[in-house]
Formats: C-alpha cells, sequence, structure tokens
C-alpha cells in the first residue's frame, strides 16, 4: 500500500439544522448538515407516503382480478 495518500482524518463536530450535534470523523473540522436522524422523517416515524397520481390504487386493482 503506498505511503502518505490517505487523508487525515480528524474528530469533527456536525452541526444539524435542528440544533443537533454529534461527533463523528473527518477531513473537516466542522460539518453543518439541513438533517440528521434526530429530525428526518423517517427515522421520527413522521413519515406519510404520498400517492398523489393513485398508482397503489391502480396496482391493487389491476392485480385484483388475476387472483
Amino acid at each position: 500500500m503506498k505511503e502518505n495518500i490517505h487523508p487525515n482524518y480528524k474528530e469533527s463536530k456536525v452541526l444539524c439544522a435542528c440544533g443537533e450535534t454529534f461527533m463523528t470523523k473527518s477531513t473537516k473540522p466542522e460539518l453543518h448538515v439541513d438533517i440528521c436522524s434526530k429530525c428526518h422523517p423517517f427515522y421520527t416515524g413522521k413519515q406519510k407516503m404520498i400517492d398523489a397520481e393513485g398508482r397503489v390504487e391502480k396496482f391493487k386493482k389491476k392485480y385484483a382480478a388475476k387472483k
């Protein structure tokens, strides 16, 4: 393996827009993110499935008749 080609990873502070902070390793000393696991709808359980075009109902109707 070649010497001195890998970046120097240091402890980095991650700051989210919601106010959450946590530590990770990165080449930058500080990272600013818009969304994290504390405020993302998928991880908080607030995610809603939106079916604006009726694709799910269309699929169910199409394959329900073939049973």
